[in-house]
């Protein structure tokens, strides 16, 4: 297996120093993930913009916006962000029940929070060719057409860190250890 570094400002590449000090202001701590994106400038670029960009300007609510990196995390089967997101959820105020349900791919109660996790998969299984129905479905929820765009950004945002967690074995954070966070695909 081959390994890769959990960087932090001191051993990351000059072109990540900067991105990962704003990352450790911003959160206070410098997150395993941005640590092992680090190694390439672009990778780390690339996610902390994006991940910015959707927490500033998303139409979404806070729990909205959980509820959709819950659920794409989980199809991915990726424990890092499944359990990470788990975290952000309830600190959003995501119901519980609407949790736990996510992790456990059950329905969600609540029809609307059901519709937009239902849109997210259907986007995300079927690789953005969710067809007609499924978007006439979404917006029939409540939803917009910025918000149909705004699925597929945060798809990307949660692509990005998936993928690299499946390929680089990011280790779980402290609070991670946590077992009301416990979660394995």
């Amino acid at each position: 297996m081959t390994l890769f570094t959990v960087h932090s400002i001191d051993s990351a590449p000059a072109g990540s120093k900067a991105r990962l000090e704003a990352v450790q202001k911003a959160w206070g701590f410098t997150p395993k993930l941005q640590g092992t994106l680090a190694e390439s400038p672009l990778a780390l670029s690339a996610y902390d913009g994006l991940f910015t960009a959707v927490a500033a300007e998303t139409t979404f609510s806070p729990a909205e916006l959980q509820l959709v990196y819950l659920t794409v995390s989980v199809l991915h089967a990726c424990e890092y962000c499944t359990m990470g997101h788990t975290w952000l959820a309830r600190n959003a105020h995501l119901d519980e029940g609407v949790i736990q349900a996510l992790r456990n791919r059950a329905l969600v109660a609540d029809a609307r929070l059901q519709a937009l996790r239902l849109f997210t998969e259907t986007v995300v299984r079927e690789r953005g060719f969710a067809g007609d129905a499924a978007v006439d479905a979404f917006l029939a929820a409540g939803f917009t057409k910025a918000q149909v765009l705004e699925v597929v950004t945060i798809i990307a945002v949660k692509t990005l860190s998936n993928y690299t967690n499946h390929l680089t074995h990011t280790p779980k954070e402290g609070f991670m250890s946590d077992p009301a966070l416990a979660w394995t695909a």
